[in-house]
């Protein structure tokens, strides 16, 4: 149940997609902490907008403008198909990703393939605001996440883990090297995530509130989002890699056999084995 800042966020929405012609735009898709109805006092307001033909950006700061939405502003790579656009109403942030049709069912295809942003998750708990009924169609469509698919996002996933000497992490525990460590641990718990949800089939949604997403996943580590949390808080870099290997080495451990799954397996535990140590 959608609690109350939800609830008036979701209002203010369906007086913007009011303002916006039907002719233009033909489905209106509130997304993000709205729909799923977890808003609080700092959330904005997210909507997919899926026109007939192709709007250049203008057209779509128009339409915004015409909506109620001041502060206009844009954001992203401009040469895409996706148009952006940014404002604020009634003092409240707004987001308006703007698609055209044929965009829009290209992007579907995507996401069985190439495509691992979070906007699959977005769409599969969207809530129509105006519908010609391709959201519903959308949503049955992503009812199903093929097993095969999970196997491809999880082998992509574990790449990176192996390939070189476990004793290269070590290089990321010296004095002066915070941001190389952050870097490369920021990869690695963002591949966790991917791989936690891609076992579980489940569409990923962003970064934002882990634990409450990955709360109701069947299969991944214990205390996953603690953990990341745990590793990125600590301050002595050797103990704060090994928390992060170990996390990684439990989530390969719950994937299917794969090249890069199995290579990963053996690497990580060289490195937890190492980092464990007191060697250099």
């Amino acid at each position: 149940m959608a609690n109350e800042r939800s609830e008036e966020l979701r209002g203010l929405a369906e007086r913007v997609a009011d303002a916006l012609p039907p002719e233009v735009a033909e489905e209106v898709v509130l997304t993000g902490s709205v729909s799923r109805g977890v808003a609080d006092e700092i959330s904005d307001i997210e909507m997919l907008i899926v026109t007939p033909e192709q709007l250049e950006l203008d057209v779509c700061f128009a339409y915004a403008r015409a909506a109620g939405l001041e502060e206009l502003d844009t954001w992203g790579d401009q040469s895409t198909p996706t148009k952006r656009v940014s404002g604020v109403r009634e003092g409240v942030p707004l987001e308006l990703v703007w698609w055209s049709r044929e965009h829009a069912e290209s992007a579907m295809d995507a996401f069985f393939s190439t495509d691992t942003s979070s906007a699959a998750d977005a769409i599969a708990h969207g809530v129509a605001l105006r519908t010609s009924e391709s959201l519903s169609r959308w949503q049955a469509r992503l009812s199903s996440y093929p097993e095969e698919l999970a196997k491809a996002r999880i082998e992509d996933a574990a790449l990176t883990w192996g390939g070189f000497a476990a004793a290269g992490l070590l290089t990321l525990a010296r004095a002066g090297e915070r941001l190389s460590r952050t870097e490369r641990m920021l990869d690695d718990a963002s591949r966790v995530v991917r791989i936690v949800f891609a076992l579980n089939r489940v569409w990923q949604p962003t970064h934002k509130r882990l634990a409450e997403n990955v709360a109701s996943l069947a299969v991944k580590p214990a205390r996953l989002a603690e953990r990341v949390e745990q590793a990125f808080s600590e301050q002595v870099p050797r103990r704060a890699l090994l928390i992060m290997t170990e996390l990684q080495a439990e989530t390969v451990a719950l994937a299917p056999d794969g090249p890069n799954v199995n290579r990963a397996r053996v690497w990580l535990a060289a490195g937890t084995k190492l980092l464990s140590s007191g060697e250099t």
